[in-house]
């Protein structure tokens, strides 16, 4: 059972980073695609939902939660991940941002680009660091280390798929 949701985990992230990736999708040098323009609107929204369902199904599967420690730890599981899905809408816009000058990337807007990268990445350790004693509060010390283990598990397989459809910058 838990390889199954395993695998359905794996599969729903490298779909979603796919999707994420947006139009930076290959390594060679041409430009990538760009969104259809009658695409919906909404469908990041959508794929983002599984991808969180997902993720929370995988989490669930592997803690093995208690009713009192679920009653206490999916509160504070959601509003971590709707502090990282906002860190998440910052890398996403410059991936888009990456995507949209990719043949006429100028050296500042590289900078600037790889500046918001590493920060929101800092800025994700930060907020994970200070998520520790919220988890503390409501799980055992061993709970907490196996959450924050899937939790980088599923980051790592993301940011893996989102990085090898990335093209490398152009100079």
């Amino acid at each position: 059972m838990r390889r199954t949701a395993t695998l359905l985990l794996v599969a729903g992230l490298t779909f979603g980073a796919a999707i994420f990736a947006g139009p930076a999708r290959s390594q060679n040098t041409q430009a990538p695609p760009t969104k259809p323009a009658n695409a919906p609107a909404n469908n990041m929204d959508i794929v983002r939902k599984q991808i969180q369902a997902d993720k929370k199904s995988f989490v669930a599967q592997n803690m093995q939660l208690t009713q009192a420690e679920a009653g206490a730890f999916w509160p504070v599981y959601d509003a971590l991940q709707k502090e990282l899905g906002a860190l998440g809408d910052r890398v996403q816009s410059d991936i888009e941002q990456y995507a949209a000058n990719y043949n006429s990337l100028s050296d500042a807007q590289a900078k600037s680009i790889t500046q918001d990268v590493l920060a929101a990445q800092v800025q994700r350790a930060q907020l994970l660091v200070s998520y520790i004693p919220k988890f503390e509060a409501v799980l055992p010390e061993k709970k907490v280390s196996r959450y924050y283990q899937l939790e980088n598990k599923a980051n790592a397989i993301v940011m893996f798929d989102l990085m090898k459809q990335i093209p490398l910058v152009k100079y």
